[in-house]
């Protein structure tokens, strides 16, 4: 089936009129493989589809928006770019929900760094199409959401935040700074700490599962 993505699938093993959804987005330079590998692990009663990002870095890696470096080798991102993919993303949801029997009003988006802060990018500017978000190892950047998102209505939309307390790529302090944007949108974020790097911490994956039971 051609969507607008490639993507790999695991089926629900509990079939119901309509199942909910956990999309993975992956980091950059990763790949749909990565994060797909904990598939199993998921709830039985969710389809699991795990998205590759289109931009190709060669060598099966792949980003959701290009990291640059000045000459005095500061980072900085892609925001056009990011976006973009944000708009790529929220089409995807529309093309699962017309091509599997997916609860449209059961999306969860589940990112790792770049794919995390994507994931708040499209909550965010799309909140009638996301319920709930999985966070982990990124942060919340306002400058890749639509403009006017704080007028949107996201009643229906809950957070769980994560990040490694010795994250060496994005650091805490950026993270720590999420659950306060939130709370101010009304939005119910949960945010926990591990003591790991950029990474999921066993703890990280145990909680967030716990979570999704909630």
């Amino acid at each position: 089936m051609n969507l607008s993505l490639e993507y790999k699938i695991q089926e629900p093993k509990v079939i119901l009129d309509k199942n909910p959804v956990l999309i993975l987005l992956h980091g950059y330079g990763s790949n749909e493989a990565d994060l797909f590998s904990f598939a199993t692990e998921l709830p039985d009663n969710y389809y699991i589809i795990s998205a590759r990002a289109p931009y190709d870095l060669q060598y099966g890696a792949y980003a959701w928006y290009a990291i640059n470096f000045d000459a005095d080798q500061n980072k900085f991102s892609d925001n056009e770019q990011a976006k973009t993919s944000r708009d790529h993303i929220a089409g995807f949801i529309d093309e699962l929900v017309a091509h599997y029997p997916i609860d449209a009003n059961q999306v969860t988006l589940v990112g790792f760094s770049q794919g995390s802060i994507l994931s708040y990018a499209v909550a965010l500017s799309y909140p009638e199409k996301v319920q709930r978000v999985v966070a982990m190892s990124g942060y919340f950047n306002d400058e890749i959401i639509k403009e006017g998102y704080e007028q949107n209505n996201f009643k229906n939309l809950k957070i769980f935040a994560s990040h490694g307390t010795v994250d060496q790529v994005i650091p805490i302090e950026w993270a720590r700074k999420t659950p306060a944007i939130l709370e101010k949108l009304t939005i119910p974020v949960t945010y926990k700490e591990y003591p790991v790097g950029h990474g999921v911490a066993p703890q990280n994956f145990f909680d967030f599962k716990s979570w999704l039971a909630l």
